[in-house]
Order: structure tokens, then sequence, then C-alpha cells
């Protein structure tokens, strides 16, 4: 482009412009300014000007018509890139760490959100509960024995944990995957979420719109989270002089920002776990009485120290169950249902079932995946009603073989009917425990208790159904994953005192434990110390066939490490066996021993 101004023998010239800015010693954005006459330019000086104009940029040719005004483009607005893509001081991406801790306290503000949702509407799931009850309820043959040898009573709360720390390691992923490509992992999000609202939905518990609202609410919640703490990861300081020396303040937001959603979370994730569990309280009411209650004779408790208990208190029993939460039922509109081989369908209410005569026991129960000298065991009084009374009613079918026990939560155990039509036990459903009802945790409001047989053939807890049907005909919950059909409880026992590993004083010492073999009952425990000959010990008066006794032996101790012994032997003769097995697929044998050292 050029532009004309006076030349010095008052014509007009040519005056090269940059397209991009002034040729050097040319002005095309102020007037022509009249100076002292100075000899033409001539043709050598127009050249000269034409090759400045071309060395500094511009190759068009000049024309008399490059004077016209310029035409003016209006400045184009780039594309806003997606928050993890925008450079940082120095043209820095967003780091894998950043974005990673981004992800992580998104996901945690999801899951907190459906806890709280769950805990404020009953009926809503908890997500962190609904995926692990379906890894319970997806589990491989064998996977219970590992867990519950590994974390005994406490393999919910593992089993939990676990869910949580592979949820915020997927929420790390989808940070990760923000970076470059938010809208896959948005999406990632998304599915995640309703991997948790189809989990939820297998819980028949769970109302399917609550269900999908709350999986909406976490989703929102997640996705806000997650772009705006990406946001903060992109949001560098602009660079200029003396950026390198000023703070990083946008990392300083992502990390206080980011922290207090990842701390905001754990609070309202608990909050909403305690009102989770306020949901399950179980509806203040009265025991009704027995007419015969049961009593403890004379001597049933030996009451020697570190000892456990004859009977164990409700808070100290065990508890082995596939419930990550325990049902939410209301005695009032609880109803148990008896159908199958039978003559007649009955359904009885909480209070027709309070109408039918009430009994109390004293009985032992235990648990199939109770190792020698393990504490899956405990002895309890019992109160409720007799178990064919019930069956009764609806009048069971020849040909019925097994008693199917349905769970709020539709968790099934099968019971051999033979078994509970033996007029030699006392099978029952069970409405209190030790004189007060039934904990939410061991059933309320009712549970079904089968002397002698180990609980998951037996014991279903929160019980709402009992189907008569044949054993060929349905395999219940833990058949199919490798334990028996028929499992009734093995003569064992477990010594209590001295404690493996323990120090002794020496002198007089007492070596106690406890022995079950229910229904069978206990004729004799024994003991050896240090390989040795075996020693009878002094039994407690035994409750009844159904419960297990105490024993103890009174032995001088003298100094060294001591390895003690025990075996028991029922009523029926049958002695423990010493070859040790494994817990599946119908119980652990072998004699329980320990280790202690006398000072």
């Amino acid at each position: 482009m050029v532009a004309r101004g006076q030349g010095p023998t008052g014509r007009h010239t040519r005056r090269a412009v940059d397209a991009c800015g002034p040729v050097p010693g040319a002005n095309a954005a102020t007037p022509p300014v009249p100076g002292p006459r100075r000899p033409a330019a001539g043709r050598a000086t127009i050249l000269a000007t034409l090759r400045a104009a071309s060395n500094h940029g511009c190759h068009r040719r000049v024309t008399p018509e490059a004077h016209a005004p310029p035409m003016i483009v209006p400045p184009t607005t780039p594309e806003p890139l997606p928050p993890a893509m925008r450079p940082g001081p120095v043209g820095r991406p967003v780091t894998r760490l950043a974005a990673a801790f981004a992800g992580i306290a998104a996901t945690a503000a999801a899951l907190a959100t459906g806890e709280l949702g769950a805990g404020l509407l009953p009926g809503a799931p908890s997500p962190v509960v609904a995926v692990g009850r379906t890894l319970i309820d997806l589990q491989p043959p064998g996977a219970k024995e590992v867990v519950v040898s590994l974390f005994g009573t406490a393999d919910k709360l593992a089993l939990q944990v676990l869910v949580v720390a592979v949820a915020l390691l997927v929420g790390a992923g989808i940070g990760v995957l923000g970076r470059h490509r938010p809208g896959a992992a948005m999406a990632v999000l998304g599915g995640f979420v309703v991997v948790g609202v189809v989990a939820a939905l297998r819980d028949p518990a769970t109302s399917p719109g609550l269900a999908v609202g709350a999986g909406l609410g976490e989703l929102a919640v997640g996705a806000f989270s997650l772009d705006h703490l990406l946001g903060l990861a992109a949001r560098r300081a602009a660079a200029g002089p003396g950026a390198a020396s000023m703070p990083d303040w946008s990392r300083r937001s992502l990390l206080i920002q980011g922290g207090a959603i990842a701390v905001g979370s754990l609070v309202v994730g608990s909050m909403g776990r305690v009102l989770l569990q306020r949901q399950r309280a179980a509806t203040p009411g009265g025991l009704p009485s027995a007419a015969v209650p049961a009593t403890l004779p004379s001597g049933a408790d030996l009451a020697v120290g570190g000892l456990t208990p004859i009977v164990v208190p409700n808070d100290a029993f065990y508890r082995i169950d596939t419930a990550l939460l325990t049902p939410n039922l209301d005695r009032d509109t609880w109803r148990l249902r008896i159908h199958g081989m039978v003559d007649r369908e009955v359904t009885l209410t909480y209070a027709q079932l309070l109408e039918l005569p009430i009994v109390e026991q004293y009985v032992t129960i235990a648990c199939v995946s109770n190792r020698v000298g393990g504490d899956l065991v405990g002895n309890a009084k019992w109160t409720g009603v007799r178990l064919r009374d019930v069956l009764d009613m609806a009048g069971v079918k020849p040909g019925a073989t097994q008693m199917v026990g349905r769970s709020a939560d539709g968790w099934t155990a099968g019971t051999p009917t033979a078994w509970v039509m033996d007029p030699d036990r006392e099978p029952m459903i069970a409405i209190g425990m030790n004189g007060a009802p039934l904990p939410p945790e061991h059933g309320f409001p009712a549970r079904v208790i089968v002397p002698g047989l180990f609980g998951y053939v037996s014991a279903t807890k929160w019980v709402t159904e009992l189907e008569l049907t044949t054993l060929e005909a349905f395999d219940a919950y833990w058949v199919p994953l490798g334990w028996a059909k028929e499992a009734p409880i093995l003569t064992q026992s477990r010594i209590d005192v001295p404690a493996g590993g323990a120090s002794v004083r020496q002198g007089p010492t007492t070596i106690a434990g406890v022995a079950w073999a229910p229904d069978r009952g206990i004729a004799r425990v024994e003991v050896a110390i240090d390989r040795g000959d075996w020693h009878a010990t002094t039994l407690s008066v035994p409750i009844s066939n159904a419960t297990w006794v105490q024993w103890e032996y009174p032995w001088t101790a003298t100094p060294g490490k001591h390895v003690v012994q025990v075996r028991a032997t029922d009523r029926t003769g049958v002695t423990q066996t010493e070859t040790p097995t494994r817990p599946d697929p119908d119980g652990a044998r072998g004699w329980h021993q320990v280790s202690f050292t006398v000072a």
C-alpha cells in the first residue's frame, strides 16, 4: 500500500508502506508535512525504497490504488479451549496429579450426595451399600471363607471401605481423562452413576423412583465439582516479567477448594450414614412373657476370669450375614407368608404371630465359617413361638423335604423339613433375644432359630417367607457357592484362658474354655499339656443339649513355654477329630491349641 506525499519538486511521489506497518522512513498514519526542498530522489531512490519495502515483508505490487483507505477487519474470537487444556504460565498443561485430585474430590462429593439422600429419604439407596451388596451376590465360590478368615465380623466394614477406595480410584482416572477429553470424562462419570443405580434396584426395599432421582443428583454434583476443579487446575497466573517468582494462586485455590469438597463430603456422607442407621432403629415395644420362662441352672456359669460368659450379651454376640445395611422393617407392617407345598397359604401379621403360645429357650448357634478356636459362635436366650405351630396353620404336605426361609432382603436358607419336624428339638420363630426385642442386626422383628444346624441353613434373619418345597427343587443362597446343603453343627471346643501368646505366672492357674455340640450336648472335655496325656476337665452344669458348656482344668504352671490342646466328646460318643479341615463346605475340624509362656 502506498500513500501520497509532497515531493521535493512539488510533484506527488509514492511512499511505500508495509502491509503490517510503515516501511522505515514512511508514515501512513499521519499527513505529509512540507519540509525543505531537496534534490529529486530520482529512479535510484525509488528502487531503493521498493527494495526496503520488500525486505520489510511487503511483497505486494505498488499501485496508485493502494492509497485507498484500508479495510478494517474485525478481530475474530477464538473458540475457548476446555478448562484442562488451557495453558498455564509458560504454557504448562494441567498435571496428571492435579487432574486426579480433582476427580477424587468430585467422586467423593457424588458419593456423599447419595449417602445423604439415603439417610433423608427412606427407600433411597446408598450407593456404597448397593454396589457392595452386588459384589456379595456375585462373589465366586470360596470368597466368603477368605473374607471371614481375614476380617471376621468386620467383613462388612472392610467391604465398604474397599468399595469407596475403588470408587475414588475410578474418580482419579476420570479426572485424568478430563484433562483432554472432558466430554468423555463426564460420560464415564455418568456410566459410573448408572452402575450404582442398577445395583440399587436389586434391593427389594429400594424405591425405583428415588433410586433414579438420587442417581441424577449424584451425577449433577459430581459433574459440577469435576468441571469446577478442572477449571481451577487449568487457571494460572498470566506469564510475564517476574512470573516465575510469583506464587501460583490457582494451584492453591485447587488444593483449598478441592480439600474443602473432600472434607465436606466426608462430613455429609457420615451424616447420611448416621441418619440411615437411625431408620433401622427397632420400634419400641414390650416383649411378651413365656408361659414357662427359661432360667439358668445353678452352676451353669463357672465365673472364671477371661472365660466367655455362658450367655453372650446382645452387643457382644457375633454377626455374620450378607446385609451391609440391616433391612428397615416396621413390625406393624411386617408380614410372614407360609406357602408352597402346603394345604393352604397363610400370611401372619406380627400381632397374629403373638397370639400363638410364647416359648423361651437357650440355644447356641454357630456360623459355618468359624475356624477352630474362633468366636463366631454364641449362646443366648431366645423368646418367640414354636415353628411347628406356624407350619401347622398352613399344613405341610407329604413330600415337602425342605423349608426355605426368605429374608426381607432376598437372602435364603434351606432347612431339611425332617429336622424341623423332629419332636426332640424345638425350632422357633424368635422375636426376642436375652429378654429384649430382637436388635435390628440380629433379625428384628423376627428370625428363625433351629437348634443344631449351622446358621446358613437355618437362621433366617428378618424372615418374611417360609416356602415348603423339596431339597432337589431349590438351592438356597450359599449352596451354589460351594457349601453343603445339609450342615449340622460339629462337635467343637475352644480354649479361652490362657490366651494365645499370654504370659502366665508360675504356680496354680486355671485353663478354661467352652465346648458345644447342639443339639446333642457335651459329655466330656479333655486337655493335653505339651502334647502329653489327656486329662478330664470339670464341666459347667448344662442348660440343655442345645447349648454349650464351660469347662476348666486346674494346673500348676512351671516356667518355660507350653502348649495346651483341647478336644470334646458329645453325648452320642463322637469325639473331635485331630485332622484339621477348612470351614467349607460343612464346618472346620481339628483340635484347638494355644501357646503361652510361664514366667
